[in-house]
């Protein structure tokens, strides 16, 4: 997966947990690292986990309560209700509310401890300890590309986390025709946010022309309303809006969140032969912020031709 969501028992951002402050610091700082990029953290029981470190009776780390801001700055605690019955009150407790979490709820990729609350719950491969994430397999396979077929479900399965939290997303393809049948399933990703409150920030962007290389052949904006006007009904009924921007012309093709930026090369349309795959790879975050400069009116990259929201106010 090229964004993953974790569960942190608190003593892993405890002083406490480590042998000394430098190797607190340096654990911390590596989990920092990879979660800040391509990584969320599931917020138990309706956010009383990120509560928890309000209060200054226990030692948290300088470094975790550091970690634990940015994670909130860049809307990387995803809120999940509560699944046991009772408040946990130990580590061990909050280890068990995450794995029924797990259960329950979307799969987890892991969940992160430290050394004694993993050694008590050794028998399950999904908590490992901090001091031991180098030798863990669902730590160490993490990759920055995937290979998947061209179908909604592949595209829905690498998707579900950015859709479910980002607070934007862009969708930027320059064929992107709903017209087209290649790209029948596209509104199936956008109903995927259907219900959020509040619903997120909706961008679609493709080039002027179609029809080939031929530029020349294009539509005026009624004419482009008229294109996506199939999306109107449907995502007005799912609380969304999406605004369409149309360029003058570009190549590459992208999702961009606040989340994750992804390379997606062939664009979002799907086929039903299943006899090749694509590949999409996770942009570094100067990159996705790059381009979504890039495709920012103001920036004057490219040239907007028309931009108009689906449903229309």
């Amino acid at each position: 997966m090229l964004l993953c969501e974790y569960a942190l028992t608190p003593d892993v951002l405890d002083a406490a947990s480590y042998s000394s402050d430098e190797v607190a610091g340096i654990r911390l700082q590596q989990l920092k690292e990879v979660l800040l990029a391509e990584g969320l953290v599931r917020n138990l029981r309706n956010g009383n986990w990120s509560r928890l470190f309000r209060d200054s009776g226990r030692a948290w780390h300088k470094r975790g309560k550091e970690f634990l801001r940015k994670l909130e700055q860049q809307a990387r605690l995803r809120l999940v209700g509560p699944v046991l019955g009772d408040e946990p009150t130990t580590d061990h407790e909050w280890c068990h509310e995450a794995l029924e979490s797990h259960n329950v709820e979307s799969p987890l990729t892991g969940i992160i401890s430290a050394a004694a609350v993993a050694e008590r719950f050794r028998s399950e491969p999904l908590v490992e300890a901090i001091q031991r994430l180098s030798s863990t397999p669902w730590w160490t396979t993490r990759s920055s590309s995937v290979r998947l077929a061209r179908t909604l479900d592949q595209y829905k399965t690498q998707l579900r986390l950015m859709l479910k939290c980002a607070n934007s997303v862009m969708f930027i393809d320059p064929h992107l025709d709903p017209t087209q049948t290649r790209y029948g399933d596209f509104l199936s990703l956008l109903l995927e946010m259907a219900g959020r409150k509040p619903a997120p920030l909706l961008e679609v962007h493709r080039v002027c022309h179609f029809g080939g290389q031929d530029r020349r052949n294009q539509r005026d904006e009624t004419g482009w309303k008229v294109m996506f006007q199939s999306w109107s009904q449907p995502l007005l009924n799912a609380g969304l809006t999406a605004k369409v921007f149309i360029w003058d012309h570009f190549h590459d093709r992208y999702a961009i969140s606040n989340l994750l930026g992804i390379s997606v090369p062939n664009g979002f349309d799907t086929t039903t032969d299943l006899s090749g795959a694509t590949t999409w790879t996770r942009l570094g975050r100067s990159e996705r912020d790059d381009i979504q400069r890039e495709f920012d009116p103001a920036s004057k990259r490219h040239a907007l031709r028309h931009c108009f929201k689906i449903p229309e106010a």
